[in-house]
């Protein structure tokens, strides 16, 4: 993947460049994160209308758990999809109407705090934590209400990250569904509500995507009958991605169109649910810092940042270039010429002690001047949330919201 300079236009950048240029006016170089929360509820509203009938919508909070961003989006879903303890505090003290808890190494104390908190759905990962959770279950005198995360043989899905349809440490094996159903049988505190089937993250194939929900309520229906159970909820995950260095993204309206086929076949009384991070916020955030030295090695130009894959680790996880704005600032400090680069190729790097602290590489750009700040779109969500904040102890950046319009 290649990143590029980008020509940002609208309403959003004008907020988000207007909070940006305040900021140069303080004494310190800029580094900041900016959420916008009239672009958050945009994309909320637009998945909401997307969606058929029978369909809920939760937020996987793990892509992004600043309060503001929480609290914004607790009166636009059904629910929060949560991973640990943290994440269930977190998403109480927003108010999150309902909770769905996941992840594949849940602890005893992590299991009864989300039972205590009023827990909605427990996507259950092996046959191991199925019995703790009943044992927890019956110690507090409470049915656990579970939904069993399956690891299909097929039926996956492209994307960045696959976690089904091939050998991880997410899911329940296909080839153990019937004894997890029999356990679910015998264990009087565990009450079976469905199947969880999430298996990978940043697919932009809208038709396949809708292809694997059709083919995944499919397969629970087929369960429905060789087992003769009942289902509440078939819960598909989420994984729709964000393309972040241009082309096609994910067609929403298509996705909605190649539902049609899932919704028509869900059996009577079946609620289907998405659990939604990525395609949600990403848009939502800005990721800002301001070019602190800019110089020429080996014949390549860098632009040194005062921020860096500490703050914004997901270009170098997945090793491409995050696409990026300049925003000029005018002032200049110092009695002395301004370094500058003009119409030439450029490496964004940071301020860490690793050649690895690297935004973007090789982008050619018209004009960039030490004291300009480079701003990066689609950084709502796995930006600061993934990253090691404290390695080299520098100052965190400021965390800058934007409400609504």
């Amino acid at each position: 993947m290649t990143g590029c300079v980008q020509q940002p236009q609208g309403a959003a950048w004008e907020r988000v460049s207007a909070a940006l240029r305040e900021q140069a006016t303080g004494e310190q170089p800029v580094c900041a994160y900016v959420y916008d929360l009239g672009t958050l509820l945009e994309r909320v509203e637009a998945v909401r209308l997307a969606l058929p009938e029978r369909c809920e919508l939760y937020y996987a909070i793990k892509a992004n758990t600043h309060p503001a961003v929480l609290s914004k989006m607790a009166g636009y879903v059904e629910g929060f999809e949560v991973a640990s303890l943290g994440e269930i505090t977190k998403a109480l003290a927003a108010g999150a109407p309902r909770l769905v808890f996941s992840g594949p190494a849940k602890t005893d104390a992590e299991i009864t705090g989300a039972l205590r908190a009023g827990l909605h759905l427990l996507n259950v990962e092996s046959l191991h934590e199925l019995r703790r959770a009943a044992l927890i279950g019956a110690e507090l005198g409470v049915r656990v209400p579970v939904a069993l995360r399956v690891n299909r043989r097929t039926g996956g899905l492209p994307g960045e990250l696959s976690m089904a349809g091939t050998a991880t440490q997410f899911g329940i094996d296909e080839t153990l569904l019937a004894e997890a159903l029999q356990l679910t049988r015998a264990l009087p505190a565990l009450l079976l509500r469905g199947f969880h089937l999430h298996c990978t993250s940043n697919n932009l194939d809208a038709q396949a995507h809708a292809n694997f929900v059709t083919d995944s309520v499919a397969w629970c229906t087929r369960q429905v009958a060789r087992h003769r159970i009942t289902l509440e909820v078939i819960d598909v995950g989420g994984g729709i991605g964000v393309a972040y260095t241009g082309g096609a993204g994910f067609d929403l309206p298509r996705f909605a169109d190649g539902l049609g086929a899932a919704i028509q076949h869900l059996p009577p009384g079946v609620r289907l649910i998405f659990e939604l991070g990525r395609f949600l916020v990403a848009e939502a955030g800005w990721y800002a810092a301001e070019v602190i030295d800019l110089k020429c090695t080996h014949d390549r130009f860098f632009a040194v940042l005062r921020g860096g894959t500490h703050h914004f680790r997901l270009p170098a996880a997945w090793r491409y270039s995050h696409p990026f704005a300049v925003l000029p600032v005018e002032e200049w400090r110092y009695p002395f010429a301004r370094p500058q680069l003009r119409a030439g190729c450029v490496d964004l790097v940071g301020e860490l002690c690793t050649p690895q602290d690297v935004l973007a590489r090789g982008i050619w750009v018209q004009r960039l001047r030490v004291g300009d700040i480079v701003v990066f779109p689609l950084a709502g969500a796995y930006g600061w949330e993934v990253s090691h904040h404290d390695f080299l102890s520098h100052p965190h950046p400021a965390q800058l919201v934007l409400d609504t319009p």
